[in-house]
């Protein structure tokens, strides 16, 4: 099951920071079809915020196919978004460099940022370059 952690100082709305988390796990494959999220009771509980927050970022999922609301039972997952497994060599390569790059001094923040510029300049390359071939 997902836990939720919610960073009330990083300027993201609530459940857009729930909508991003559960895309993660389902990206990771922490969840899968079938499995269940917390109920709103669950994650108010567990993160002080309120329950409407819960329940509009399970309404976005559920507006994008993700989740699936039964009435009385839940809400449940509906699609997988696992694209790279957790076990895979992509992932143990990231998770060495986010251990030599912690070791050097880097804190979270940094690292964050060094990643998301290396991602922009690659992936915005990549679809300039797809633009230039259409």
């Amino acid at each position: 099951m997902v836990e939720y952690r919610i960073d009330r100082r990083s300027g993201v709305a609530t459940y857009v920071q729930i909508v991003q988390q559960t895309k993660q796990a389902l990206r990771l494959g922490l969840l899968e079809p079938g499995d269940k999220l917390p109920t709103a009771r669950e994650v108010v509980e567990a993160t002080a915020i309120n329950p409407n927050t819960v329940l509009k970022a399970y309404r976005e999922l559920e507006r994008e196919g993700l989740v699936e609301a039964r009435r009385g039972l839940g809400t449940f997952v509906r699609k997988s978004l696992v694209i790279t497994p957790v076990d895979s060599p992509l992932r143990a390569e990231l998770d060495a460099w986010a251990v030599r790059a912690r070791e050097t001094g880097l804190e979270r923040d940094d690292v964050a940022a060094l990643f998301t510029s290396v991602l922009d300049e690659h992936f915005t390359a990549a679809q300039a370059d797809q633009g230039d071939d259409a």
